[in-house]
């Protein structure tokens, strides 16, 4: 895991849009894990569960919000990972999600299941948008995390 003067530790998935817009995926200072906003690809980079679009390019139904959730939440753990952290770690999440009705019914279901309890101990913040980076994407998803070790 690369460091930088200023002592912080990052993560990448290895995908081509974090070179094409600059940015990492997970970022550690001190003892905060800052997550930016995951979505659902899996090894290869392609979305799982994409959204069919509609004539315009929008996503016409929000079927795949259960699928893209819990892809999100599979590549945010291995973000974690990297940093000796899991999802108990996690003190806040915030869903930006382009219809927030089958997200609540998605999220709620995936979210227990992904922290293995029926009410996960994070702050958790559901936010409609009307776009977000992929067409066929419908949610995304930014954690922030808090661990006992500081980034060395």
């Amino acid at each position: 895991m690369p460091t930088n003067k200023s002592a912080k530790k990052i993560a990448n998935h290895g995908v081509v849009w974090e070179q094409a817009f600059g940015y990492v995926q997970a970022v550690q200072v001190k003892d905060t894990i800052y997550i930016s906003g995951q979505l659902s690809h899996g090894d290869d980079g392609k979305l799982v569960g994409p959204a069919e679009l509609d004539d315009n390019g929008r996503p016409s139904d929000f079927s795949q919000m259960e699928a893209q959730i819990r892809q999100t939440y599979v590549n945010t753990k291995k973000l974690l990972a990297e940093f000796g952290a899991t999802l108990d770690d996690v003190v806040e999440e915030t869903l930006y999600v382009l219809d927030v009705p089958s997200a609540f019914e998605a999220g709620s279901k995936i979210r227990k299941e992904m922290y293995g309890t029926d009410i996960p101990q994070c702050a958790s913040n559901l936010i409609g948008v009307t776009a977000l980076a992929f067409p066929e994407q419908i949610v995304e998803i930014t954690f922030r995390a808090v661990i006992d070790r500081p980034a060395d």
